[in-house]
Order: C-alpha cells, then sequence, then structure tokens
C-alpha cells in the first residue's frame, strides 16, 4: 500500500491498531440490554416509550398477568 491508499491519520500508532478482536465485547454488552422492538403498528398507538411503559404496568396490574405473560 502506498501512502496515497493511507487513510490512518498520522496521529494513530497503526502498531497499537493491529491484532484487535471485532466484536470483543459484544456478548457482554447483549447480556446488559433490555431492548424490545415494538411492531410499527403498535408504536404508533402510543405517543412515545413513557405511554408504552404505563401501558404495560397497567397490564401487569391485571391478576395472573404475570403468571400468564411469563409461562413458555
Amino acid at each position: 500500500m502506498n501512502s496515497a491508499d493511507d487513510e490512518l491519520r498520522p496521529e494513530y500508532d497503526e502498531t497499537v491498531l493491529k491484532g484487535g478482536v471485532r466484536g470483543k465485547y459484544a456478548k457482554r454488552f447483549a447480556a446488559g440490554t433490555n431492548l424490545v422492538r415494538i411492531d410499527a403498528d403498535l408504536a404508533a398507538a402510543f405517543a412515545g416509550e413513557e405511554g408504552i411503559n404505563d401501558a404495560l404496568r397497567w397490564v401487569l396490574q391485571l391478576p395472573g398477568a404475570v403468571d400468564r405473560l411469563t409461562k413458555r
């Protein structure tokens, strides 16, 4: 590779960058997240995430909701 093709800025030390592992922390990150994708038609029914959270809290107050929702 010639210097015209080199896009690395001069302030970065290339020797430090070599040997990196792609996705090294991906599993650890995924384990600490609790994101849930809401279907577009459902999301459109709410003003925002606060409305969705309020609705879910209301559902969880229904008798037996936790048992029904957590059974697999």
